[in-house]
């Protein structure tokens, strides 16, 4: 039995353009304008929105994956860059980052289409990789949603990660529209009541900053099993984060975003994505170094054991576009960069 009402929009905030029930979203712009519309988000003033169904019973951690793995040692996820609808690649890249990864973050961009998450979860699994499947709201109604967890369930994804979904941009693909039937915490009771390992975002610097640790313990009463967190600005914010996410309830593990850049380009897309913070002084040493690949590797590790020292991290996404030489070297720097991660805390 579903965990939800049948009224998908029972409860949504009114003015909210993604209609969610359990806001905000993770791409509230720094001056609390809305990602999608020209006006403030409307979860910014209390109350935060809260969970009191039933939280779904969660599935034990899949032996050998990520969450079993993250008992003992820490553990990294890598950002999966590949080309769009092509197997070739994902067999290329996988062959490249799986061997050194304990999870490939399968994505769901707004610009980007790719293959769907089920067929997309087979072909990293074929290849040798344990993918983590990120599921959006803004494409699917809640029936296909409903069939992609069964597909992810059947073909034996690692875990997934359950997001709203950030907006489509001006100008791309405008005839197509936007669903947002379910937000990402419902999201994430469909897929824990499944039968799959449920991850969750959260945005740490994104307003209403006071509430995003709320949001975490919402999340984990959805059913979350993993929060894996976006960009902060240093190690000393994303300690002050977590103390005040354990202080609110919850319990779940954190996995923190290391930014893997090596050029303008993969720094920059880093950088305008709304809702997270770079440490920008860093960014612009690496972009003035005389060789900018081996400074973003080695400011990629430097920031993965910064985080990786965090009381209640016990891993790290590797996350960006890592260079703008193409899917091929993307995937070997991000290696490099897991490689001596692993070594540093082996």
């Amino acid at each position: 039995m579903s965990p939800l009402p049948d009224d998908p929009t029972a409860g949504a905030r009114a003015g909210c353009p993604k209609r969610m029930v359990f806001g905000p979203c993770g791409g509230v712009r720094d001056d609390g304008r809305c990602e999608v519309a020209e006006h403030a988000c409307v979860f910014l003033a209390p109350p935060l929105p809260r969970w009191t169904d039933t939280t779904p019973v969660a599935p034990a951690p899949r032996p050998g994956g990520l969450l079993e793995r993250a008992r003992s040692r820490p553990v990294v996820l890598a950002d999966l860059t590949v080309a769009p609808f092509d197997p070739a690649s994902v067999r290329s890249v996988v062959r490249t980052l799986g061997p050194v990864s304990d999870g490939l973050l399968v994505g769901e961009h707004q610009g980007r289409p790719d293959l769907p998450p089920t067929l997309m979860a087979q072909e990293v699994l074929a290849a040798g990789g344990r993918p983590w499947t990120t599921l959006a709201c803004r494409d699917r109604n809640r029936l296909v949603l409903e069939q992609e967890l069964a597909g992810l369930a059947a073909v034996g994804v690692d875990g997934v990660l359950c997001v709203t979904g950030d907006g489509r941009r001006t100008g791309v693909r405008s005839e197509v529209t936007s669903v947002f039937d379910l937000d990402g915490t419902r999201l994430t009771a469909l897929a824990t009541a499944a039968g799959l390992s449920a991850a969750v975002p959260e945005s740490p610097d994104a307003p209403p900053v006071p509430q995003r640790p709320d949001r975490v313990a919402e999340k984990q009463r959805a059913g979350a099993q993993l929060c894996v967190l976006n960009h902060v600005g240093s190690a000393a914010r994303l300690a002050e984060f977590l103390a005040a996410a354990r202080a609110a309830g919850a319990t779940l593990p954190f996995i923190a975003a290391v930014a893997v850049y090596t050029d303008e380009r993969s720094a920059r897309v880093l950088q305008r994505f709304p809702g997270l913070h770079l440490d920008d002084d860093q960014v612009e040493r690496v972009l003035a170094a005389p060789d900018t690949v081996a400074a973003g590797i080695e400011a990629a590790v430097t920031e993965a054991r910064a985080l990786l020292a965090v009381p209640g991290v016990v891993g790290v996404n590797l996350s960006g576009l890592a260079s703008a030489s193409g899917e091929e070297r993307a995937a070997a720097v991000k290696a490099e960069v897991a490689t001596r991660i692993r070594e540093g805390v082996g």
